[in-house]
């Protein structure tokens, strides 16, 4: 049984590693690639494949970590009372909320000043965390419920806007607010759905519980993924329901490929999810029985990611602005008013993508020894209470 239960962790584990290597690939082309400030890596009329893919991959870090922290919250929900658990998530959520607006806000921009503020990713996992400290007390059937309601019914709000609304777009609608003459704030992850996504993960948690048998969870994750990814393919050719905005054909079919592989992410729509939670799903099912220095490698990561995360957007920014003084582009204009790729200043600055994919080959290749040791660090001090909230 101890066997098993750790060749679970270690599967989970593997996939949050590996997607959070993946999402520094994304954060290196903000800072580091020539067309990341020439047009939109999505683009079909302006980008390529290789480019877009490169951007693609990264779309199933965001849903597959925000599903696998409420795998995770079920995992500890076995060794906590239900109140105990909930004044958890809710001080855990609170610190991330205060992380993201601080410390992580600070590594995008390096701006003393903080005239932008983001409600990122880490926001979204802290906002999420406190909602499911309430619908931990409900029963599993209405937690599933209420999943499902958020995740397939939330495009029907997509045509619903309420301009200069803050709160709405909090909860649902990407945009960019001007707090004072100085000051802007981005609601880049609106928390419909993204909250149901982590509910969704403890819900599924059940799954990995020791007397579920592996064979039968390994059909069940992959009959959902199937099923998932065909919703998702039937629904997009359609064009019928699920997007804010339709795929199309272009000329080439590289064009119509890359706008039929590209639902919207801010907020995610249901094809999105579909997309992505669909290949969480499968992946899940079929690796719990890898192993190997790889699978070694990719799960240092994944048991450290806030760690992770946090050093990454350091480095990248770091390295970035060393790459701007060698090219005579100045490291100065690395200390960031607003979004790096909206900047029209930065029009002329960066590098091929193969300069990027060295890059970030070399971030992830500093970061494994410091991720390893502190690893190494919480695995031989689990007393010590404040290493929950890192």
């Amino acid at each position: 049984m101890t066997a098993l239960t750790r060749t679970r962790i270690e599967s989970i584990d593997l996939l949050k590693g590996l997607v959070m290597v993946i999402m520094a690939l994304d954060h290196t082309r903000d800072y580091f690639h020539a067309s990341a400030f020439l047009f939109d890596p999505t683009d079909p009329s302006q980008t390529t494949l290789v480019i877009f893919f490169t951007r693609w991959i990264t779309h199933f870090c965001a849903p597959a970590f925000s599903f696998l922290a409420g795998i995770s919250v079920f995992m500890v929900s076995r060794r906590k009372t239900k109140s105990e658990l909930s004044r958890f998530l809710i001080k855990r959520g609170l610190w991330l909320v205060f992380i993201e607006l601080t410390i992580v806000n600070f590594a995008w921009y390096f701006d003393p000043r903080f005239h932008t503020f983001n409600l990122f990713v880490i926001w979204s996992l802290g906002i999420s965390m406190i909602v499911l400290a309430g619908l931990i007390h409900l029963p599993r059937k209405l937690i599933l419920l209420f999943c499902l309601t958020l995740i397939v019914g939330h495009n029907l709000l997509d045509n619903i806007h309420f301009e200069g609304n803050l709160l709405w777009s909090v909860l649902h609608q990407f945009s960019i607010f001007k707090l004072s003459d100085t000051t802007q704030l981005y609601t880049g992850y609106p928390l419909i759905p993204w909250i149901a996504v982590m509910a969704l993960g403890y819900y599924f948690g059940s799954l990995y519980d020791p007397s579920f048998e592996p064979l039968k969870r390994k059909r069940l994750l992959n009959l959902i993924g199937i099923a998932a990814i065909s919703i998702f393919i039937l629904l997009r050719w359609l064009n019928w329901y699920g997007n804010p905005i339709a795929w199309n054909h272009y000329e080439t079919i590289s064009q119509s490929l890359i706008s039929f592989m590209n639902p919207a992410k801010y907020p995610p729509s249901l094809m999105y999810l579909l997309m992505t939670l669909g290949g969480v799903f499968l992946f899940l099912a079929n690796s719990e029985k890898l192993k190997g220095r790889i699978v070694n490698f990719f799960s240092v990561f994944g048991r450290v990611p806030f760690f992770y995360y946090v050093l990454h957007l350091y480095l990248i920014h770091i390295l970035a602005m060393g790459f701007a003084q060698f090219s005579g582009f100045g490291w100065q204009k690395l200390i960031l008013p607003g979004w790096i790729g909206e900047l029209p200043g930065f029009k002329g600055y960066g590098w091929d993508l193969w300069v990027v994919y060295l890059v970030w080959i070399g971030i992830v290749a500093l970061l494994y020894p410091l991720c390893k040791r502190f690893d190494q660090y919480k695995t031989t001090h689990k007393s010590k209470w404040w290493l929950s909230y890192l």
